[in-house]
């Protein structure tokens, strides 16, 4: 399934959609009468195991006899985050692909391939939609850059969760970019601040489960600004894969449902061109990974 969130100008409230042959299905409608229909992605992650099994079979069973003229055109739907709000900060990784490690250390101090997973986080306001603009405030930063990256979505939660087992927690999987506000984050010696501004996390369009994503470590990653290529790799790359990040993140500490987890980014950020190439106002990036879909979000000074 590959379940979103939307509107629409008559029904201004977002709503949980799948998405079916190019166009949008309304989950309530198709459901009408069912028991326990979830309104939200973040509702239904939230039901369970049996739930999601329950609600794709349903699903699948009513588009399959719906005419495609009684669904939404993607173009008349306005797309939303799939978890508009999250309940907690993004886990993040860092320095998770040996290449990106190689250019940081270019232009910052010398750095190492990591031999555990480095995680920071993003704030739940730094969320936005897959196609709204990204806001830069000229008051906070200078040095907006862009960062094409993989997010996990949490399904079912645990503690010291075993490798071997560690997919099996996975909801589904979504395209983010985590934007970022070089000064500030080199300025602080940290991560947080400078990753956190409004609208610096675009995500979607689409979470698509896990059963159909299939393979999390066999999947081309791309963005391109002004439709020019800047990062073009495979999450193959990885140094630490999925399992091994939900391994080491789940030990001694709770992950939960909902939680968003975005994978680390391959070489070609702005930071780590020669010189240094930050997007400017008016930019349009594209962020891109096989069998999720894009995200086109054009920078806009505040």
């Amino acid at each position: 399934m590959r379940y979103a969130m939307f509107s629409t100008a008559a029904e201004p409230t977002a709503r949980l959609g799948v998405f079916y042959n190019g166009r949008m299905a309304d989950v309530q409608k198709l459901l009408a009468g069912s028991d326990s229909v979830p309104q939200t992605v973040l509702e239904l992650i939230q039901l369970g195991q049996d739930a999601w099994r329950r609600t794709a079979k349903q699903l699948s069973a009513q588009l399959a006899g719906t005419p495609s003229s009684k669904l939404h055109a993607s173009t008349d739907v306005r797309w939303h985050a799939p978890i508009p709000r999250p309940l907690k900060n993004i886990v993040c990784l860092g320095l998770n692909y040996a290449s990106h490690v190689r250019e940081t250390t270019r232009v910052d101090k010398p750095m190492k391939v990591p031999d555990i997973p480095v995680f920071f986080t993003k704030a739940p306001t730094s969320v936005n939609g897959p196609y709204d603009s990204i806001p830069w405030d000229r008051s906070a930063t200078d040095q907006v850059d862009y960062e094409v990256e993989l997010g996990v979505i949490v399904g079912a939660g645990g503690k010291n969760i075993r490798r071997n087992r560690a997919l099996d927690h996975v909801f589904g999987y979504t395209v983010i970019n985590d934007v970022s506000a070089r000064d500030l984050q080199f300025g602080h010696k940290q991560w947080f601040k400078g990753k956190s501004l409004d609208g610096f996390c675009p995500m979607g369009p689409v979470i698509v489960t896990a059963d159909e994503f299939g393979d999390p470590q066999q999947k081309r990653i791309t963005l391109r600004v002004n439709g020019e290529t800047r990062q073009d790799a495979t999450t193959g790359d990885m140094i630490f894969p999925v399992d091994v990040i939900l391994e080491y993140l789940s030990q001694g500490m709770t992950i939960e449902p909902g939680d968003i987890i975005a994978t680390g980014t391959p070489e070609g950020v702005g930071l780590g061109r020669t010189p240094p190439e930050y997007l400017k106002d008016d930019d349009v990036v594209e962020t891109e990974i096989e069998g999720i879909g894009m995200l086109r979000n054009r920078i806009t000074k505040l």
